[in-house]
C-alpha cells in the first residue's frame, strides 16, 4: 500500500466536460440493448425492458449517509459517504443483504439530478470519500451524477463498490469517474460462482476485471492521514468449508494482478437469505477457517488491511 504526502485530485476532475458528457452518452446509449455486465442481457432498458438484474431504466436508491463500518481506509474521522443501490447483477444464495439486491427494499425511483445532490451532500457532511454499493446495473445513472456534481464543486474521491462480476468493456469505458476500485472476490473458480452466486463465469470475469482496474488506478494509495485517495482494494468474504477457494484467490491477485494488492480477508460471515439450503453455508464460519484462509494471503505476501 502507497503512503503519498498530498492528496489527488479525483479523476473525474482531470477529464474536461466534455469528455465526461461524452462517456455519460456512450453509457446511455447501451441501455438501449443492455450490456454493462457479462450477462449481456440485451434488454431495451428504455423501454422498460428488465434483465438479470432486475433494473429498467429508472434509478433506485436504498439508503444513503455517511457509514463507519467500512475499512479505516475509507471511513476517515467522518464516514465513508455510502450510497446503497438496489439490485444486483449476481444472485449470491448468501446474501446478507438480499432485500437490498433482489430490489425488495426500494421506495420510489429517484433521478440524476437527485443522485447528484445526494453526492454534494455527502461531500458536505465531511465525509472522506463517496462509496457506490452495487453500482453495476447503474453506470449511466452514476456517471451522469458525477458529471452533473462535478460542475458543482464535488471534488471527493469516488469508490466503486461492487460484486467483481464486471465486464471489462464497461471498465475500460467507466475509466476516469472511478478513483478506488473495491470489489469483491468471491471465489477461485467458475464453478463456485454458477453454483452459489448464479453466474457461470464468475472466477473468469473476476480475473480480468481486476487487472483491468489495477492497470487504471494501481495500488491502494494512502495519505497521512490514513484515508485512500487513489487504488484496488479487494475483499474476501471467508465462507465455510473453503467455499471461497482462499488460496487460489490469494495466488492470482499476487500473480495475475499485484503482489502489493491490498486486502481485506472478512469474518463476519453468517448464513442469511438461502444459505440454509445448502451445507456447509448454513452454519457460521470458525476460527480455524478464517485464520487458514488468512494465512494463505500472507503467506502471498499481499497487503493485509
Amino acid at each position: 500500500m502507497v503512503k503519498e504526502n498530498n492528496k489527488h485530485d479525483p479523476a473525474y476532475l482531470k477529464m474536461t466536460p466534455e469528455e465526461r458528457s461524452e462517456k455519460v452518452n456512450q453509457f446511455y446509449q447501451i441501455m438501449n440493448k443492455c450490456t454493462f455486465c457479462p450477462r449481456r442481457c440485451g434488454v431495451n432498458r428504455l423501454q422498460g425492458e428488465r434483465g438479470q438484474c432486475g433494473v429498467a431504466g429508472d434509478l433506485y436508491i436504498s439508503s444513503a449517509g455517511p457509514h463507519f463500518g467500512e475499512e479505516r481506509e475509507l471511513v476517515g474521522r467522518r464516514g465513508s459517504g455510502t450510497i446503497f443501490f438496489s439490485n444486483c447483477n449476481l444472485a449470491c444464495i448468501f446474501c446478507q443483504n438480499w432485500t437490498i439486491s433482489r430490489g425488495i427494499d426500494t421506495d420510489r425511483p429517484g433521478s440524476v439530478e437527485e443522485l447528484a445532490k445526494t453526492m454534494l451532500y455527502l461531500q458536505g457532511t465531511g465525509c472522506s470519500n463517496i462509496n457506490l454499493v452495487t453500482p453495476t446495473p447503474y453506470l449511466y445513472h452514476i456517471t451522469a451524477a458525477i458529471d452533473r456534481a462535478a460542475r458543482e464543486g464535488l471534488k471527493l474521491p469516488v469508490v466503486y463498490n461492487c460484486g467483481g462480476y464486471e465486464l471489462i468493456e464497461s471498465l475500460k469505458l467507466l475509466e476516469g469517474f472511478i478513483d478506488i476500485y473495491m470489489p469483491d472476490a468471491k471465489y477461485g473458480s467458475d464453478g463456485m460462482g454458477e453454483k452459489y452466486s448464479g453466474v457461470k463465469d464468475y472466477y473468469s470475469r473476476l480475473r480480468e476485471a481486476l487487472k483491468e482496474m489495477q492497470i487504471q488506478v494501481g495500488d491502494l494509495r494512502v495519505g497521512p492521514d490514513g484515508t485512500a485517495d487513489r487504488g484496488l482494494l479487494v475483499r474476501h468474504l471467508v465462507l465455510p468449508g473453503d467455499l471461497s477457494e482462499s488460496e487460489t484467490v490469494a495466488r492470482m491477485l499476487k500473480e495475475e494482478v499485484s503482489p502489493r494488492c491490498a486486502v481485506n480477508v472478512m469474518a463476519q460471515y453468517y448464513p442469511a437469505h438461502r444459505a440454509g439450503e445448502y451445507p456447509p453455508l448454513n452454519r457460521r464460519l470458525n476460527s480455524e477457517e478464517f485464520l487458514a484462509a488468512r494465512e494463505a494471503f500472507l503467506k502471498a505476501g499481499l497487503r493485509i488491511l
